[in-house]
């Protein structure tokens, strides 16, 4: 009886999330909505019923604060005071006086348009737009929440608990004492014990803004109590330029282009190219950091070099790795596509024996040394335009195209975990596309025996690509899992990378059809464990090991190929 139970809720669960999909790509269409309208509604009642693991208690009557934390770190500073929210292209904001405010855990340009207004750059595509309006509907869900809270049913009167927070806002200083009694308040409006949001307003707390906390509930109340008494609606709105440009590959063209344009001026653009989509250091340092810090780290392992060199507060020792490396053939692309894609070309036809870690067999020629391309993250289906986009021929006017002679592409990157704990390794042989039948087969060129002897434990299986990181929800999970999909982790690109392949190697045949691929993830959280979710926090040095040693497995490939 209780799988028959599990697999109703995973039903209804899929078609909370099909229904999510499917209204937020309406409200695109139409141009805009309001929350508390019927299409506002109906995404708030989608959320609630699937109740993602990663919002905890957002169907209950007191407020998420885990929740509340991850979406505020995803969202831009002040977003909860703004009435308007406005979503659009990159229209030039960054010609004006405006200054952007990019949000600590997600890389979009954000403008403080005036009191009420925020407007939100969307370079990435479709993905950054359902994340932002699932964190979005969340903060609207929140507010309410307080709003019935505080507001005296039928009155247009607040409770007292309000009133004194309202007067703890407005004070330009705090003491400890009256800190402390407005979280007391806070506490009460909020549904949780006062250790508990002392704990978050901690975590909140800034210099410049000590309080920080008590304004956002400030803020997310006095909005929703504004609507309700006055009939002032909130809006969201999505700029007609963004409407039109959307799905047309404009950022990720003007990436490709510049990238190949940068090869051709260094001589490179006919030299085998590996890709690696992974982060801007992992490489670098693995080629370069053992050599670089010979002094520092004399007779250490490279773990204890890895782990140094990931300390915020070793900056001197990362800049003497980068020196070392642009010595020795790195080309760093800083991005100016919008894309929010750094890019790095390391050319092994430069690198000296004493500087690097790796060597190539003897009796390479000089233009068959390969070139290693690594490209930072992509966002979701930004992975399908970007990679699809580079693989094209590059032209040049009046010359007939130049075909990439691409000989792997290796991504890399952390992914949900739905056995085993944070850390752990995952070795996909097939990514499937969740709410699709969409299946993507592939030979992995990394097999779980590459990693085993490390201490990390290492998952064979099909990984699903899924829509949003927000919306995972334990009984879609358990399915996958108990099922015979044999799913083992989650993540948000691998689908779209693996399409962007197959239709470059198998149908455009742009690149050849026997390109090696390799995926490797390591698990960030564990979405079926209460208390592993995002929501509970970073990995601190936990991904240091399972970064470097995937990394050290690719280049071992690359170089001995």
């Amino acid at each position: 009886m209780g799988n028959t139970t599990n697999n109703t809720r995973a039903q209804e669960s899929t078609n909370a999330i099909e229904r999510l999909y499917i209204t937020m790509r309406h409200l695109f269409n139409r141009g805009f909505y309001k929350p508390t309208g019927v299409s506002g509604e109906s995404l708030k009642n989608a959320l609630l019923q699937l109740r993602p693991e990663i919002y905890g208690s957002i169907a209950e009557e007191k407020a998420e604060l885990s929740g509340l934390i991850y979406v505020l770190e995803r969202l831009p500073k002040g977003i909860e005071q703004c009435r308007f929210i406005n979503l659009t292209s990159d229209e030039g904001y960054s010609k004006s006086h405006f200054v952007p405010i990019v949000p600590p855990k997600r890389r979009r340009n954000c403008y403080r348009i005036d009191d009420e207004q925020m407007n939100i750059e969307i370079t990435r595509g479709r993905s950054d737009i359902y994340d932002i309006l699932t964190h979005l509907t969340f903060l609207f869900i929140e507010s309410e929440k307080i709003c019935k809270r505080v507001l005296i049913e039928d009155t247009d009167r607040t409770i007292r608990d309000w009133s004194k927070l309202e007067e703890a806002v407005n004070k330009d200083e705090l003491s400890l004492a009256e800190r402390e009694v407005a979280v007391i308040h806070t506490a009460n409006i909020l549904g949780r014990s006062f250790i508990e949001i002392m704990e978050v307003h901690e975590q909140f707390a800034t210099e410049e803004q000590p309080d920080r906390f008590l304004e956002i509930v400030y803020w997310l109340g006095k909005l929703a109590i504004e609507e309700e008494i006055t009939g002032n609606k909130r809006a969201i709105t999505f700029s007609s330029l963004l409407r039109e440009r959307l799905g047309h590959h404009i950022h990720g063209e003007r990436w490709a282009d510049t990238i190949k344009e940068t090869l051709r001026k260094n001589g490179l653009l006919h030299r085998p190219i590996h890709i690696i989509s992974a982060n801007m250091h992992s490489v670098m340092n693995t080629l370069f950091a053992k050599n670089a810090l010979k002094k520092e780290f004399s007779g250490k392992e490279s773990l204890k070099i890895y782990e140094a060199l990931s300390s915020s507060l070793n900056e001197e020792l990362r800049a003497k790795v980068t020196v070392v490396a642009k010595k020795n053939g790195m080309i760093a692309i800083d991005d100016f596509s919008g894309t929010n894609i750094d890019v790095q070309l390391f050319d092994t036809a430069k690198m000296s024996a004493d500087a690097c870690g790796y060597a190539l067999p003897k009796g390479i020629k000089e233009e068959e040394k390969p070139v290693i391309f690594v490209m930072d993250y992509a966002f979701g289906e930004q992975a399908y335009e970007t990679i699809d986009e580079l693989l094209k021929p590059y032209k040049e006017p009046g010359k007939e195209p130049v075909f990439l002679n691409v000989a792997s592409i290796s991504v890399m990157g952390k992914a949900g975990i739905l056995e085993g704990g944070k850390g752990d390794l995952m070795i996909p042989s097939a990514h499937i596309f969740e709410g699709t039948a969409d299946n993507y087969p592939f030979k992995n060129e990394l097999c779980a025996d590459d990693f085993k002897g490390h201490g990390l434990k290492v998952f064979e299986g099909t990984m699903v690509t899924v829509l949003g990181t927000s919306l995972q929800n334990k009984d879609v999970l358990e399915f996958f899992h108990q099922s015979t999909w044999n799913v083992v982790g989650l993540e948000m690109e691998g689908v779209h990378y693996q399409k962007a392949i197959q239709s470059a190697s198998k149908i455009r045949k742009s690149i050849q059809d026997n390109v090696k691929v390799r995926y490797a993830y390591y698990a960030s959280d564990n979405p079926l464990e209460t208390g592993s979710t995002l929501a509970s926090g970073g990995l601190g040095t936990t991904g240091v090991k399972p970064t470097y040693l995937i990394t050290e497995k690719i280049l071992e490939q690359i170089f001995n190929s």
